[in-house]
């Protein structure tokens, strides 16, 4: 069973450590930062209160960060990937908000798809100078009773 709550400081170092082993683990994503400043990272979106958890087990699969209504990241640990986790992330975070906007990587195909699936419509498409990254990338919105 998945469970979804919020974040607590003691989660930081998972949160970020899920997010490192998507960079590690994808041909394509430049590595930026390192470990410690993604745990980092984490523990200040932690603070802001826009994180939210999903366990399995009692250990932490995935994570979505989201402020106001732009999600920022949504991650799950490589070992829980298409077993609903994500679902259960992005259920959690539509039933606070009435539209949400996002951004995934042209390159990240299966977040494509995931967001497609859940409703999301694209809105725009960017070469990649806007981002830290450099990677073209889209821009989809979701908005409750458009599906």
């Amino acid at each position: 069973m998945i469970g979804v709550r919020a974040a607590r400081p003691t989660d930081a170092g998972k949160v970020g450590a899920i997010q490192s082993e998507f960079v590690a683990t994808t041909e394509w994503m430049p590595q930026l930062h390192t470990g410690a400043e993604d745990i980092a990272h984490a523990g200040a979106m932690i603070a802001r209160g826009w994180v939210s958890v999903a366990e399995v087990d009692g250990q932490v699969a995935g994570f979505v960060a989201c402020e106001g209504g732009d999600l920022d990241a949504l991650y799950v640990a490589r070992a829980q990937r298409r077993h609903g986790v994500g679902t259960a992330l992005l259920r959690h975070v539509q039933q606070g908000h009435a539209a949400l906007a996002l951004w995934t990587f042209q390159a990240n195909l299966p977040a494509q798809e995931f967001y497609l699936k859940h409703g999301f419509i694209e809105q725009m498409r960017t070469d990649g100078a806007g981002n830290d990254e450099g990677l073209p990338d889209i821009r989809f919105h979701w908005r409750r009773g458009d599906m």
